[in-house]
């Protein structure tokens, strides 16, 4: 990496922290990350012959069919999405601060959130946020702010990682409770809830689908959280949502969710789109940026940034999030993604991701030595058990048959067992999915 800063810059920050040497102040980084040997061919190449080599590197990646989900999933995005993303004015355009001479971006946030309230059927929704684990944490540090509770229920099928990073952001503070409401028969267990839910319960957070696919009960989920005084925080796929009730109508007070389904590619891992929505009520808790629509002093209609309850514009400890930013031209692929289909080409593709995942879960349970784990109706994953290691199981058809047929879930859920989360999506053909079936019978 190049730095600017001579030699006498670096010795005075040195000095400045208290450390003799650069070498000193890394020596407990391992060396082999601090000094590699790049082996780099002595000769250099002009751009052709450059371009020609990278060419020749990644023709040595070998391509598979990928069954794997877990909340980052495979889908195909319109041409019409990064075309238009791809203009000057989206691609290149910085953070609207000075409203007169960000009306386009503003307006583009605007309809954002308008797209995310009518899919949700919420009444509010921010700017966006960094990603769903993000959108849930903050939803929940809401609920605690909101009700002065500290008692947090969660499902057990809720994505682990959204789990780990919500304590994150609490600190692992012991004055915090977390608790996880067990699944029956891969669902959240009712009753369990009803025994759980106390006057210190802060909210109840569940995921649907949920982490292994199933679609939860959500309606009975609600009135028995209201009943204690508890709020409802409803994680939910914005693509089920083409086919399955939205939050808003099963009374949730903040409804989240990844929003890298609508028109974002996998990109190892980002960057993607925390959706975050909520009811009136509790719009000034919050998060991120809200873009609203006014009327100038001539009537003349405008957006702008407004209830920005972030630390840049309010006192620290008043603010409601420390999140400094939104993923715009993320949110900006969703709304394009979302006008291009509108409600009956959203339920189309989520029919069509409920019908490849149904496929594929009938063909794999007609193979000796696979079952599917549990009866649910599910979306576009389901569960798996299969014979001896989960894990071994899929490198050996990766390996063979070049085909990754899911995630291995006993790191995560040991009471599964040996179990995969097989994904389907509407990227997945009959002959992909035939092609799985026979990658199975050959390698078990």
């Amino acid at each position: 990496m190049y730095t600017p800063h001579t030699k006498e810059d670096k010795e005075e920050m040195l000095k400045a922290i208290g450390a003799p040497s650069f070498e000193d102040l890394v020596k407990q980084v391992p060396a082999k990350f601090l000094w590699p040997d790049f082996n780099l061919p002595s000769e250099s190449l002009d751009e052709a012959q450059a371009s020609a080599r990278m060419k020749a590197l990644a023709a040595k990646n070998t391509p598979h069919l990928n069954f794997l989900g877990a909340g980052a999933y495979e889908r195909y995005t319109p041409a019409a999405v990064r075309a238009i993303i791809s203009r000057g004015e989206f691609l290149t355009a910085y953070t609207p601060y000075q409203p007169e001479a960000s009306q386009g971006i503003l307006q583009t946030i605007y309809e954002y959130q308008s797209s995310v309230c009518a899919l949700y059927g919420m009444d509010c929704s921010n700017a966006s946020m960094y990603d769903g684990a993000s959108s849930f944490a903050e939803a929940v540090r809401a609920t605690v702010r909101i009700t002065g509770r500290r008692k947090i229920l969660y499902s057990a099928g809720m994505n682990p990682e959204y789990v780990a990073t919500l304590k994150t952001y609490f600190g692992h503070s012991p004055e915090y409770t977390f608790v996880k409401i067990p699944h029956k028969d891969g669902v959240l267990d009712l009753a369990a809830l009803a025994g759980l839910l106390d006057d210190a319960t802060a909210c109840v957070a569940v995921q649907t689908p949920n982490f292994l696919g199933l679609i939860e009960d959500m309606p009975a989920v609600g009135p028995a959280a209201k009943a204690k005084g508890a709020l409802l925080v409803a994680a939910a796929d914005p693509v089920s949502l083409g086919l399955l009730a939205a939050p808003g109508e099963y009374g949730a007070d903040f409804a989240v969710g990844e929003g890298q389904s609508l028109g974002l590619p996998l990109s190892y891992g980002g960057p993607y789109l925390g959706i975050f929505s909520c009811k009136k009520e509790h719009v000034r808790q919050m998060p991120g940026r809200i873009a609203g629509m006014t009327k100038d002093k001539d009537g003349k209609r405008g957006f702008v940034l407004t209830l920005q309850a972030r630390e840049q514009h309010i006192r620290r400890e008043k603010a409601a999030s420390n999140i400094c930013s939104n993923e715009a031209l993320c949110a900006l692929s969703a709304t394009i993604f979302l006008a291009l289909l509108g409600p009956a080409g959203l339920k189309e593709l989520a029919l069509a991701n409920a019908g490849a995942a149904a496929f594929a879960a009938e063909r794999l349970a007609a193979v000796k030595g696979l079952s599917l784990k549990f009866k649910g109706p599910f979306f576009n994953e389901f569960v798996l058990a299969v014979p001896g290691d989960a894990a071994k199981l899929r490198e050996k058809i990766l390996r063979n048959a070049g085909v990754d047929p899911g995630l291995p879930l006993k790191n995560l859920y040991p009471e599964l067992g040996e179990a995969l989360l097989v994904c389907a999506t509407e990227t997945k053909t009959e002959a992909d999915i035939l092609k799985l079936e026979k990658a199975f019978r050959e390698n078990l």
